[in-house]
């Protein structure tokens, strides 16, 4: 696994999460005063990439802007991707 600032437009995100707002606003002000501290997991399958977890980060960052977010990269098999699609 590697970490990487990644351009947010280039995450899909598959899967509809519901996001808390509270904790989305309290993470964009976290986020303004002192950056992002715990980078979001993505998966990279054939170039692509793609995110299940850090939702909350991920719409925090969105929101306040930013044009990348600091990732935890796994590459992984198209068939790793269609278990988490499961």
């Amino acid at each position: 696994m590697r970490v990487q600032e990644i351009p947010i437009r280039e995450i899909r995100r598959p899967l509809y999460r519901q996001n808390d707002q509270n904790k989305v606003k309290a993470l964009m002000e976290s986020i303004q005063e002192i950056g992002l501290q715990e980078p979001i997991d993505v998966l990279e399958v054939d170039g692509q990439y793609y995110g299940f977890s850090g939702c909350h980060r991920y719409e925090a960052c969105t929101r306040l802007g930013h044009e990348t977010i600091r990732c935890n990269v796994r590459r992984a098999p198209r068939a790793v991707l269609k278990m988490h699609l499961a």
